[in-house]
């Protein structure tokens, strides 16, 4: 909030903003739901760490993350949601939600982030942790295919994909557990406008020194077009 009020040059510090949400507006914070256990299953190819808790990247489309979160309609439906983020400026690549946690969600994310992006010009790196939806065959093989080298976090180390649940993080702390969803339609919207508009062109990211990731990439690919000119 102190990022978003001096970006309409309004400059308080951190402990008055705090009171007047807190004392003053009476805002709370939100209590998340309990993390439900998913059900392991086989993997056919568990691949080295290569990313190695190495969170920045020179190039956009270089390194990207990837992870499922749970989603619940209010009549206690479940849904799962499979993300990709670009290590380059933390934008969102591919958001798709599915009824089912399966390898082939986890595919058709991969295939909607290459399609946004208009060239990959460098080899891929595509970090996710040891679920079975990523040690699959299927996901093993069509990641060989488009020659997207895997790389995977410790067994039950979350700290070794930390971009990915920071990010899930904020889609629930600022959206989804704001709201009720009554439908599967409702909640696609929801997640779709998060990542698309307000994650990537609106909201202020600290590693891109509260830039947002649009910002940040717009600045660069303008940047590296002056060098372009002027070589």
């Amino acid at each position: 909030m102190r990022v978003f009020l001096e970006h309409e040059t309004i400059k308080l510090s951190k402990t008055t903003i705090h009171k007047y949400m807190n004392k003053e507006l009476g805002l709370k914070s939100v209590v998340r739901r309990k993390r439900p256990g998913y059900v392991r299953g086989h993997a056919h190819k568990i691949f080295p760490n290569l990313l190695n808790q190495d969170f920045t990247a020179n190039n956009k489309n270089t390194k990207w993350c990837t992870d499922f979160t749970y989603l619940f309609l209010t009549d206690g439906s479940k849904y799962y949601n499979c993300s990709i983020i670009d290590l380059y400026d933390r934008s969102v690549v591919a958001s798709i939600n599915g009824k089912e946690i399966t390898s082939d969600l986890a595919i058709r994310a991969v295939k909607k982030a290459i399609a946004s992006q208009p060239t990959i010009k460098n080899k891929l790196l595509l970090h996710s942790d040891q679920g079975s939806q990523f040690t699959s065959k299927e996901f093993v093989e069509f990641c060989k295919s488009m020659k997207i080298t895997q790389s995977m976090s410790k067994a039950g180390y979350p700290y070794d994909n930390a971009p990915m649940e920071r990010y899930y993080n904020t889609l629930k702390n600022e959206k989804l557990n704001l709201h009720y969803y009554h439908s599967e339609k409702e909640l696609d919207q929801a997640v779709s406008d998060f990542a698309y508009i307000w994650y990537n062109h609106m909201r202020p990211h600290s590693y891109n020194h509260n830039l947002t990731p649009f910002e940040a990439r717009f600045k660069s690919e303008k940047s590296s077009l002056k060098c372009y000119k002027n070589a």
